[in-house]
């Protein structure tokens, strides 16, 4: 029987079939992967950034910039503090948008090159860390401005032209006299010109940034009030401060200790005060011992007993002997008279002790108060002799 020959079969879609199936998806990526390199390169050139006057944003002030320059104001952006001390002079107005980022350091500069330039300083939001440099005096007020939009009710004349505008946020008080607080809320202004000292110049400190938002420009006096501070001159330099500014991490060459906050300092010292007191509470007292009543009673022989091996381990036959002669001439003292405080006097004790005992006293002196034994077996024999003396004063 012959077997027929078949054609092997394969139920596996081929290259052409796959193709065919997922082509329109393919084309479909390609096309939205395509529509986004174009979009990202049109707006490449496009800048962002809140309060930026070359961006579009919301949040940005592009339309601000574009106002001043239709009245023949220039705009200059600058990110660092150098070209923004430079750039200071009598017709020249200086935005700083974020004072408060600004170090210690950083302030004291740019105050130092705008208070005698004779031109106008605009500080948008300052707080605390900035004002008692920047503006020494003006301070803010802990609590913010529940309104946004407010009344001038000050005699600055382009408050008075703008009419109602959204100044409403951090709320300022002044110690200067012949300064403008306009625009209060609750009794505070949210907007405050201090005129310098000397000169035409002035510092304008402002609550809240509302008014340069391109998305606010619009509405209430926003714009009128934007174009007057800001327009007083004839150029505008918008400083943006940055972190890649040299001058924020420049320390002048302060020690380590100069960086530290000077809390940390005081809380040193308490610390190092603490700890005198409590060495002083804790440390040993001077004067005499206090006896303490031990826990357990230790009979006298295991005492004796345990000093004498401490002396054996250490080889102090010295210490030994000198003990034995001590306690030897202490309790023979009371008993040939003679006082307790004169048992150690030769002169005093061995006379006394003669007329006690039998033989030559001479050969008392070595044995009471002779040098310490060679050896451990002469240890040995000065007890046994210390003993053998005792019992004899005692049974005469």
């Amino acid at each position: 029987m012959t077997e027929a020959t078949l054609t092997p079969t394969s139920s596996s879609p081929t290259t052409r079939q796959t193709w065919t199936r997922t082509r329109g998806i393919v084309l479909a990526l390609v096309l939205l992967l395509a529509a986004g390199v174009a979009i990202a390169a049109v707006r490449s050139d496009a800048l962002h950034g809140r309060l930026d006057p070359r961006s579009a944003d919301p949040s940005g002030s592009k339309a601000v910039a574009r106002l001043l320059a239709d009245r023949g104001v220039s705009t200059r952006v600058v990110t660092t503090l150098g070209e923004a001390r430079s750039a200071a002079g009598s017709d020249t107005t200086l935005l700083v948008t974020s004072p408060d980022l600004l170090t210690k350091r950083q302030q004291t500069l740019l105050h130092t090159a705008t208070e005698q330039s004779g031109g106008r300083t605009v500080l948008i939001s300052p707080g605390s860390p900035s004002l008692g440099t920047l503006a020494p005096q003006v301070t803010a007020d802990p609590a913010v401005s529940l309104d946004s939009t407010l009344s001038p009710r000050c005699g600055l004349p382009a408050a008075r032209r703008a009419g109602s505008a959204d100044t409403g946020g951090i709320r300022y008080s002044t110690t200067d006299q012949n300064a403008d607080s306009c625009y209060p809320s609750d009794g505070l202004p949210t907007l405050v010109r201090v005129p310098a000292r000397t000169g035409s110049g002035d510092t304008v400190v402002l609550g809240a940034p509302d008014i340069l938002y391109n998305d606010r420009l619009d509405e209430q006096g926003n714009a009128s009030l934007a174009l007057q501070l800001l327009g007083s001159r004839t150029h505008l330099v918008w400083y943006l401060p940055s972190l890649s500014d040299d001058s924020a991490t420049d320390t002048d060459r302060r020690s380590f200790f100069d960086l530290l906050p000077s809390g940390w300092l005081w809380g040193t010292l308490q610390l190092f005060i603490a700890a005198v007191v409590a060495a002083l509470w804790r440390a040993r007292r001077m004067g005499p011992l206090v006896p303490e009543r031990l826990p357990v009673a230790i009979r006298a022989s295991e005492t004796a007993e345990g000093r004498a091996r401490l002396y054996r381990k250490a080889a102090a036959r010295d210490r030994a002997a000198a003990a034995l002669r001590s306690a030897t001439r202490t309790r023979l003292a009371p008993l040939i008279g003679v006082p307790p405080a004169q048992a150690h006097a030769p002169e005093t004790l061995l006379p006394a002790l003669a007329t006690h005992v039998d033989g030559n006293p001479q050969a008392l002196l070595p044995l009471l108060f002779g040098p310490p034994p060679r050896d451990d077996a002469a240890l040995v024999s000065l007890a046994d002799q210390l003993d053998a003396l005792e019992r004899e004063v005692r049974i005469s």
